[in-house]
């Protein structure tokens, strides 16, 4: 536990720091994936940083994972250095553009057709363009790609006496302006570092994939969910209301809450693919249907054979298709009687 800026709440609070990988398929599915929680250390540059633990995890992706995967994330994360990393490990990056983000403008001198690159900021580059973003419409999410955009990153290379070095070189990237962002940006910032480049609402996007721009944005907008699964799991799943002092029972509760969550993901999922918005089940519902259902185990005899049978209410049929998907076709049970154990057995699945 430390003293820790909560932007809800707009001042210092004693907490825990939680570093999350949330996941969001392309055909919707949504669930948080792994976690780590961040220790602050009483002197700075020890022990692991946040974007140390984000690299771990990250790491552990990549051993399930060989496809080329998108990586959207806070503005706090933007660093050359774990760009680079991720581009290694065949990670596209998007991300939201600071005040302080250096960035370059490609121009060719019109006399001597040289190659100029001219330092722009992201707030003059959000100008430039407002205009246009302002007539593409005034309601929804609007954007617009800036070309021929660059940013400075690091290039090892190997000296004349042979010694590893990094070296500065200017990499393109995509830069687009956007408008109506699902987010909260009103929250009070430490530094003014941190504050996001943005002009009359409007904010600039950063991604290492210039040819694509519109993936970007489509890819950033979905960074959302990770603050509604932060909120739910507040409301719904009392993420807060672990009052242990011990750090292993704090893990304990969040591995089972990461859990429930992938349950109510899938289930979730399952139940809402073919239906409408208005027709859809919201979390809340689901968490009051699947966790609140009742039910009651007994025990007869079917043709000679002793079987045992859970009884639910009304509220799991809507959970039919979930409960088929994953509701395993036999169990192994061990029963103790009286101190002394039964063989085990292989009970049938029943309907």
């Amino acid at each position: 536990m430390s003293w820790l800026y909560d932007s809800s709440k707009k001042t210092y609070v004693w907490a825990m720091n939680v570093v999350v990988v949330q996941a969001v398929l392309q055909g919707g599915l949504e669930y948080p994936l792994f976690y780590r929680v961040w220790h602050k250390s009483e002197q700075k540059n020890e022990g692991l940083s946040k974007i140390d633990l984000a690299k771990q995890m990250l790491l552990m992706l990549r051993e399930s994972a060989t496809c080329r995967l998108w990586v959207a994330m806070d503005r706090w994360y933007l660093c050359k250095g774990f760009f680079a990393f991720l581009e290694k490990h065949q990670f596209d990056w998007v991300t939201k553009a600071k005040r302080n983000t250096a960035l370059f403008r490609k121009v060719i001198e019109p006399c001597t057709g040289r190659e100029r690159y001219v330092p722009v900021t992201p707030i003059m580059l959000i100008r430039e363009v407002y205009g246009q973003l302002v007539a593409e419409g005034t309601s929804g999410l609007v954007s617009l790609a800036i070309p021929d955009i660059y940013m400075k990153q690091p290039h090892p290379v190997t000296n004349r006496r042979g010694k590893q070095v990094n070296k500065q070189r200017y990499v393109q990237i995509a830069a687009v302006a956007a408008m109506r962002l699902k987010e909260d940006d009103s929250e009070l910032l430490e530094t003014e570092e941190e504050a996001p480049a943005t002009y009359k609402g409007a904010y600039l996007l950063i991604s290492n994939r210039f040819d694509a721009p519109e993936e970007a944005l489509r890819t950033y907008v979905k960074r959302w969910r990770i603050e509604v699964f932060f909120r739910t799991a507040k409301q719904e799943l009392a993420l807060e209301k672990c009052h242990s002092e011990t750090e292993a029972h704090h893990h304990a509760h969040f591995e089972l809450l990461f859990t429930a969550e992938t349950l109510l993901s899938v289930a979730l999922y399952e139940l809402n693919k073919e239906k409408t918005s208005d027709e859809g089940y919201t979390h809340g519902e689901m968490v009051r249907g699947l966790f609140h259902t009742r039910c009651q185990v007994r025990m007869s005899h079917h043709k000679g054979q002793q079987r045992i049978y859970i009884d639910c209410d009304t509220h799991v049929q809507q959970f039919a298709r979930l409960i088929d998907l994953f509701w395993p076709e036999h169990y192994r049970m061990v029963l103790w009687v009286a101190h002394h154990p039964i063989n085990y057995q292989t009970l049938p699945r029943s309907a």
